[in-house]
């Protein structure tokens, strides 16, 4: 059954939240300085405000993706986008950075509800697999490009308006999700015999086993001690605890049969290792821009523009591909393009670096996208209908977990590069060791000819960094392709995942 103008619309109305909930995660980067000076925000303070949203969406991420399931998907979608939008005007306009920060948390737990829900409706949406290749495509570029124009729409936001109208975008939209959700989407849920009332153990369960290994990554990011490495342990052995609860449970949250599918497991792994790299290129690229070649925040904004707009051609591009190839092999391809991406930065030197450091990024957003978008509609093909939120749920957890880790890793391996190549001159403080950002803050107290060697040595030193991350990323990205070669070599197409593993679907509930 192909899709009328009604699901195309229907479409349209889920991708803009989803490309607002991810926005989220990166435009308030830009904004920190300015609404910590406002609000009087202390350094811990200002760190809860930036992490409380990323850590409460990948806590219950796996809890609203089954909840959709059985409550119905449309109704947890405009639950969370009424959340969304009320947490979005607390947030506007807090008065101090604790309210601030209660706003964000309640942003994380609405924003868990919106990108399952609307992969799911999607699924249930499209019937036939050519189309909904495209709509998931469409619903991926939205994700990506949301976290990859987040600080150039933060930058103009801030160019003419106050901190809290980075959050006001989402107020419209979701007001418009609210209007127009009863009339073009429909209302799916799971069968009865596969719902049930939700485990509040296993949700307590599955959050202590997300949030301690997502807090302890995060930590880890900033420096290595002993609190967050108990904290990962910890959430690991909550989470070898909760596996162990849904085996046992009739009707568990996480349905472990998922991961028994070679396709599921695959796509999984490349998503996951994907999101890694991909986070810390993220992380070096903007710096080394502004930092390094001395760019304005809406400068290096404009230079990655071209990246996002690649990035969405790419994955546009990409169910088409894959209808004249194999999914594999178009996978594998994408991969190794991205690879040779993260190659030319390893090449980027201070003197001359710009080119090298835009091709490549170009090359690495264009090679990720397909199997991003291809591994995303293979997860959610290869789970039966009345599991597509429980299926779209792991899916999104995995990129978070593997944001959190790309940036813990890869940040690790740059500041230790950047610690052993440094040259601090003498009777300069310690702190411009450990970072650029520090090396040039501690520059501008210095007399001239110590200033400019410290400058030379940070920006060089930082630069190292960068080359050795993206060898790292050029490694994975090329054992990747060889996975999506392999072990997704059998998978066939879209159609054929889903013809082969998933159920008859559900009716639509009418409401």
């Amino acid at each position: 059954m192909t899709a009328t103008r009604r699901e195309w619309i229907g479409l349209a109305v889920l991708a803009l939240p989803t490309l607002l909930a991810s926005l989220d995660m990166s435009v308030l980067f830009l904004a920190l300085p300015h609404l910590a000076a406002d609000l009087g925000a202390g350094g811990t303070q200002q760190l809860w405000i930036l992490d409380v949203y990323g850590f409460l969406l990948a806590g219950f991420l796996v809890t609203m993706g089954t909840l959709g399931d059985r409550i119905g998907r449309r109704r947890l979608l405009m639950l969370g986008a009424a959340a969304f939008g009320a947490a979005s005007l607390l947030a506007a306009y807090s008065t101090s950075p604790e309210m601030l920060i209660a706003a964000r948390a309640a942003l994380g737990v609405a924003g868990a509800t919106l990108m399952p829900s609307t992969l799911a409706l999607i699924r249930n949406m499209f019937h036939d697999p050519r189309q909904r290749g495209v709509a998931i495509a469409t619903w991926m570029s939205c994700f990506m490009v949301g976290t990859a124009i987040g600080p150039l729409v933060g930058g103009v936001l801030l160019e003419w308006f106050w901190w809290g109208s980075v959050f006001l975008l989402a107020v419209p939209v979701m007001v418009l999700l609210l209007a127009t959700a009863p009339f073009l989407l429909p209302e799916h849920r799971a069968p009865r015999t596969v719902g049930g009332r939700l485990d509040l153990v296993s949700v307590g369960l599955s959050l202590l086993a997300i949030l301690p290994v997502v807090y302890g990554i995060k930590e880890l990011a900033r420096a290595v001690s002993a609190p967050p490495v108990v904290a990962v342990v910890a959430g690991l052995g909550f989470g070898a605890v909760f596996v162990a609860r849904q085996r046992r449970l009739a009707e568990p949250l996480l349905d472990l049969r998922l991961f028994a599918d070679r396709t599921f497991r695959a796509c999984m792994a490349i998503m996951f290792f994907g999101a890694i790299v991909m986070a810390g290129t993220f992380l070096f690229i903007p710096l080394f821009l502004q930092q390094v070649l001395g760019m304005s925040p809406l400068a290096a904004g404009l230079w990655m523009l071209p990246q996002a707009v690649a990035m969405i051609a790419s994955t546009q591009v990409a169910p088409h591909l894959a209808r004249r190839f194999a999914p594999s092999t178009v996978m594998a391809v994408a991969l190794l393009v991205a690879a040779a991406g993260s190659v030319l930065i390893a090449f980027v030197s201070v003197s001359g670096g710009l080119p090298f450091v835009v091709a490549g990024f170009l090359l690495a957003c264009v090679g990720v996208a397909p199997p991003t978008a291809l591994g995303t509609e293979l997860v959610v093909n290869s789970a039966p209908p009345a599991r597509a939120g429980s299926a779209a749920s792991v899916s999104e957890t995995a990129n978070e977990l593997g944001i959190g880790i790309g940036l813990a890793v890869f940040g690790s391996i740059g500041a230790a590069v950047y610690g052993a190549r440094v040259v601090v001159p003498d009777g300069a403080p310690g702190v411009a060791g450990d970072s650029i950002t520090e090396a040039l803050a501690v520059a501008g107290t210095l007399p001239e000819p110590a200033a400019e060697a410290l400058v030379a040595s940070a920006r060089s030193a930082f630069t190292a960094g960068l080359n050795v991350t993206s060898v790292v990323g050029a490694v994975l990205f090329t054992t990747l392709a060889v996975v999506a070669a392999t072990v997704l070599r059998r998978a066939g197409t879209a159609g054929e995942v889903a013809s082969s593993t998933a159920a008859p679907a559900p009716a639509p509930v009418s409401r």
